[in-house]
């Protein structure tokens, strides 16, 4: 093939969905641009993901979206609770507080972030993300599916693409390829990187829907309904029970058809006529004056599925590519944001010469186990509303016996007693997938972009892995949120805007004076920017509450050093007598110069 044949560019990215988009934004932040190809016509036509939690927003607040992302996102107070009921209008056997609007946890969310929960549907998410790795550069290729790649050299990956509007093969010509097209990608499928696979969980069924609601959800609010009937013999194989999700309030949702636990249903199985989904709506929704319109039916399945590895020489996979499961905890689209924030600083500082080829091999150490992690928790999720499922009777075959244990929560007695108990325990269990603040904010990376070597072993997990963030400045660990000033008062900052934005930062105190000039030193002997920042009295910034200091874990002239994903490298916990050779030594390691 002639070479003018061939498309050239620095950066190919396959998949325009959360993490692929993500990443062309990310990557444009730092000045880079490139192709991004998609097989899709557009971007989602379904709401799909629609949680973004804390850790997910600050990436986008990094690069100033967070607030285009609040603008057309549902906020938190509608998102207070999750309800177990027999219809959205009927009966409610249950809720509980969702998203950290639980008194109990209210004040650990606040303390891990300065963003909040927000539900923001892949739908709306998807254009933001486009739109701006469009302004800032990136060419967008939709209809475009990649076919196959080799690699004539270990700096060149070309990509063979075809173009579905015309039905013309051509290449593309990258010095990075990065795999983010989703459950089926070709791209690790051209790689034969091993999957670690659990048994599924079988098949659901979204069903997306028109249907004003908001005069059942007035003392209702939440974003998500589990809907059943626990008497029910004959419910349909594909609609068993629901959850019903918000995705635009009130008029618009999903709802999302289960199987019975265990049922080995063939995709076939799945399928009814668009009469028979909307009866099964219209009797979950309990309120025959609800207008319903049909919008759209799909089935995916429950998976439980991580890449071995995630990257091999110049091509990276991330997102759904990489793992993939069911949408509890509302992990998904999070996690793949993190896996382009994680890859997006490496890639420049290696493209740019401020880091050596070795640091690219930190992404797959730090991001692979989190995505164990993250595949583990969101399958449990799932799981753990077997319990109460289980006290209702309704995994019971034999109607008789059914009945027999749903009449005795009416018994006043020890009986009916025993029974209320259990129901309430097992509803309790659900909550660690409504208050995850844990598996959100807790994933520590150990690799070499990581500096251990001044440090013990890290502190010991918390003992509710799921539900307590464990707010720590140890080395691969998140830089903690503080609330900061200035002595004069005015906008409040946080430590999370101190750092980031394609840059290192180090943060220090009083008597650090020493950690700010060897972070000016260093950053013109290595050519990396690193920020420095002095916090408390009558410093760069104040420490009004007094938390950073109880947040720290270094002495005030001890430092933290931060890395553009604002991980924590490196840390001092006092001065020394050496600093600038001491952070320079840091900087290389980190680095892989």
């Amino acid at each position: 093939m002639a070479d003018e044949d061939v498309v050239k560019t620095d950066l190919l990215i396959v998949g325009a969905g959360p993490a692929g988009a993500s990443l062309a934004c990310f990557l444009a932040a730092h000045g880079r641009k490139g192709i991004l190809i998609a097989a899709a016509p557009g971007t989602a036509e379904t709401p799909r993901a629609h949680i973004t939690n804390m850790a997910g927003l600050e990436c986008l607040r990094d690069i100033g979206l967070e607030q285009d992302c609040l603008d057309v996102a549902t906020p938190s107070c509608n998102m207070a609770h999750t309800r177990w009921c027999r219809s959205m209008a009927g009966e409610e056997f249950a809720r509980v507080y969702s998203w950290g609007h639980d008194p109990k946890y209210k004040g650990a969310y606040e303390e891990a972030s300065p963003c909040n929960h927000v539900d923001l549907p892949q739908t709306l998410l998807e254009p933001i993300l486009t739109k701006r790795a469009i302004h800032k550069g990136w060419t967008i290729r939709f209809n475009t599916r990649f076919l196959r790649l080799s690699r004539p050299s270990a700096d060149i990956v070309i990509s063979e693409v075809l173009d579905e509007i015309t039905q013309k093969t051509y290449k593309i010509q990258s010095q990075y390829l990065f795999g983010s097209d989703g459950a089926r990608s070709q791209v690790v499928r051209e790689l034969a990187i091993p999957l670690i696979k659990k048994p599924g969980q079988g098949l659901a069924l979204n069903v997306l829907v028109r249907a004003d609601m908001s005069h059942l959800v007035q003392n209702r609010i939440g974003n998500l309904h589990w809907v059943f009937r626990p008497e029910e013999m004959d419910a349909p194989p594909w609609g068993w029970a629901a959850v019903v999700r918000m995705v635009r309030p009130w008029n618009e949702w999903m709802f999302i058809f289960l199987a019975a636990p265990g049922t080995d249903l063939q995709a076939e199985a799945m399928d009814a006529s668009n009469a028979e989904y909307l009866a099964r709506v219209r009797a979950f929704i309990g309120d025959d004056s609800v207008k319903v319109e049909l919008r759209h039916a799909s089935k995916w399945w429950i998976n439980e599925v991580v890449a071995e590895y995630y990257s091999d020489g110049n091509v990276f996979c991330l997102g759904d590519a990489t793992h993939r499961h069911p949408p509890f905890n509302g992990l998904g689209s999070n996690t793949c944001i993190q896996d382009a924030f994680n890859l997006a600083w490496k890639i420049d500082y290696v493209m740019s010469g401020k880091a050596g080829p070795k640091l690219l091999g930190s992404f797959s150490k730090e991001r692979q186990p989190v995505g164990v992690d993250v595949i583990t928790r969101a399958n449990q999720g799932l799981r753990d509303h077997i319990h109460w499922q289980q006290t209702l009777g309704m995994l019971e075959p034999d109607e008789s016996k059914r009945l027999e244990i749903l009449a005795e929560y009416d018994d006043p007695g020890e009986k009916g007693r025993s029974r209320r108990q259990a129901f309430q325990a097992a509803i309790e269990k659900t909550t660690t997938e409504f208050h995850g603040l844990g598996i959100e904010m807790n994933q520590g990376y150990v690799s070499d972009a990581v500096y251990l070597h001044d440090e013990g072993p890290p502190p010991p997990p918390p003992v509710d892995r799921v539900r307590t963030h464990q707010i720590t400045t140890y080395p691969g660990r998140r830089l903690p949120h503080a609330w900061l000033n200035t002595r004069s008062p005015g906008k409040r900052v946080s430590t999370i805007d101190l750092a980031g934005r394609a840059r290192f930062c180090l943060l220090t105190g009083p008597g650090g004076q020493a950690w700010k000039d060897a972070a000016q030193a260093v950053s013109e002997a290595l050519g990396v920017h690193i920020a420095s920042y002095s916090i408390g009295w009558k410093q760069d910034y104040e420490d009004v509450y007094f938390d950073w200091a109880r947040k720290r874990e270094v002495g005030e002239d001890g430092c933290v050093l931060v890395r553009p994903d604002r991980y924590v490298a490196w840390r001092s916990q006092t001065t020394v007598s050496n600093t600038q050779q001491k952070l320079e030594g840091v900087m290389r390691s980190v680095l892989a110069l």
